[in-house]
Formats: C-alpha cells, structure tokens, sequence
C-alpha cells in the first residue's frame, strides 16, 4: 500500500482532484469526513470543544453548531490552535483505522488522504507519506471562488483563507503540484498528468 497526502487551500480545487482519482481507482480517505466523526453528538471531541468554547457552539440539537464554531476560530489564531489540538490527533487516529482497513481490503491500493490542514498540522503529523500533493491556486483566487461560488462575503472570504497555510508553506511539502488556476477540465487534465508520475 502506497498513501498520497493530497492538499490544498480553500477552494483551490482538492475536492475535484481526489474525486477524478477515485475514479482512476484510488482509495479515498477524506479528512474532512473524520474532523466531523472526531466530533459528533456524544463524542468525548465534542464534549472537549464545547468544554472550551462554551455552550454556543453547540445546536439545539446537542450537535455541533459549526458556523458559530467558525466565527470564533476564524477571527482568532490562539483560538484555532486550541480546537486543533483537540481535534488533529483523533483525525489521525481515524484515519490509520481507515489505512489499515485499505490494507486489509488490498495490500496493493493506492490511499489517497484528502487532507486540507496538512501544512498546518506542521509536527503534529504521524503518518509518513509516500508523497505529497499540493492542488495549487493563488490566494486570491481561492478569495474569487469562495466569493462566486460559495456565496462568502469577501471579508469572510478574506479571513478563511488567510487563517490557512500560505501558498509557499503549502507548496513546500510539495513533491508533485496540480495546477488548478485554471478550468475545471484543465485541472483534471492536471490531475490526470500527477496520477500518471504517481503510478508510472
């Protein structure tokens, strides 16, 4: 088993990159799903968020109540440093379950971990990968997207993207770059040249 880490900011493309590897047939572990396992209803990750920040985190339905959540850690680096180190390490706990379990299913398969914060994990990151894999596109144009597409204000849009890595801390991990500063068929086509080094 070989394991791709696969990143990018915010709306730069990562999504539309793991989704065309699927389809090359490889075996997705998406680390976004895991951060929302690591704290749902009941869990002792979501008992320790709201311990920190308080009960408006929290839904009415006991759940977490994410873009509350947001509005706090977004507009406040200590802040975001603490709701990692509760919610990384059970992340990666998941995800090694999930390796192992590829493993298990094939001893051959190609694990790509879709992982947004891997520049930001920095020391706090336990799994070796055989590659790095950064989906690259400029800040601001990261800023456009969100704007055009995800229906952020700008200043919202502002602040999510500069609470992440910078585009050269990300693209120092780097051992193969998808460009995606362009279309969607020509980040594909992007994605599609990584995958054929990746499997040559």
């Amino acid at each position: 088993m070989r394991i791709i880490g696969l990143t990018g900011g915010i709306a730069a493309g990562k999504s539309t990159v793991s989704r065309r590897w699927a389809e090359h047939g490889a075996v997705v572990v998406d680390a976004d799903r895991l951060a929302r396992e690591a704290v749902a209803p009941g869990s002792p990750g979501l008992a320790r968020v709201a311990e920190r920040f308080g009960p408006g985190v929290l839904a009415a339905d006991g759940s977490l109540d994410r873009p509350a959540l947001g509005s706090i850690v977004f507009a406040d680096a200590d802040a975001r440093r603490d709701l990692e180190a509760i919610t990384h390490p059970e992340v990666w706990r998941l995800a090694q379950q999930a390796f192992d379990a590829a493993e298990a299913a094939d001893p051959e398969a190609l694990v790509v971990y879709d992982v947004p914060l891997l520049a930001e994990a920095r020391g706090r990151r336990p799994i070796a990968f055989d590659a790095v894999v950064v989906v690259d596109a400029p800040a601001a144009q990261r800023v456009e997207r969100l704007v055009a597409f995800r229906g952020a204000t700008r200043d919202e849009a502002e602040r999510r993207v500069g609470a992440q890595a910078s585009d050269a801390e990300r693209l120092a991990l780097a051992d193969h770059v998808v460009d995606a500063t362009g279309t969607v068929d020509e980040t594909i086509r992007s994605a599609d040249d990584v995958w054929a080094r990746l499997t040559r």
